[in-house]
């Protein structure tokens, strides 16, 4: 077994604890692993000790070691979140999709209904569950549930219908 390895930590503990404070938690793990390498800088403490007192992962530890001793705390607290994946639904389309959903008089039965809209307006084909999650999550639809009356209904005529009726049927 290898001697834990001593890891000059240039910034004092309040700064690493103000850089904790006010970082992301992402970047305060890896601050976490910095502060309990200068608690150790004398004697030294190996990345599996430093693992377990912080509770990241050994080859985090390792890889966060790396960064700092080859580009210090800059190259350390460095983050790019990266972009997800492009929808392959455009502004445009999504417009009007909108539109359509939000249209009391749309006629659609359901998401297979929507998928085969959305084929024909836009020439595309969208796979069932893609078309259901982004309708979900951007325009807060539901799965369809049944309705009380149909959209529609001609009130004239249940009118008429109510009046003719036995008792029985009468509200």
């Amino acid at each position: 077994m290898s001697l834990p390895k001593i890891v000059p930590v240039k910034e004092s503990l309040s700064e690493l604890r103000k850089i904790q404070k006010k970082s992301i938690p992402l970047i305060a793990n890896r601050t976490k692993v910095f502060i309990a390498f200068k608690k150790h800088e004398k004697t030294g403490i190996s990345k599996r000790a430093v693992a377990v007192n912080t509770g990241v992962n050994q080859n985090s530890v390792q890889s966060y070691r790396t960064l700092y001793l080859t580009g210090g705390l800059s190259l350390l607290m460095a983050y790019e979140k990266k972009e997800g994946r492009r929808s392959i639904i455009s502004k445009a389309e999504h417009k009007k999709l909108e539109a359509k959903l939000k249209d009391p008089k749309n006629g659609l039965r359901g998401y297979t209904a929507l998928q085969t809209w959305v084929e024909e307006e836009f020439n595309k084909r969208i796979k069932y569950n893609t078309l259901l999650k982004y309708a979900m999550r951007h325009f807060q639809s539901k799965v369809k549930v049944a309705r009380k009356s149909h959209v529609k209904k001609d009130m004239e005529t249940v009118e008429g219908v109510k009046k003719n009726s036995p008792t029985l049927f009468r509200m």
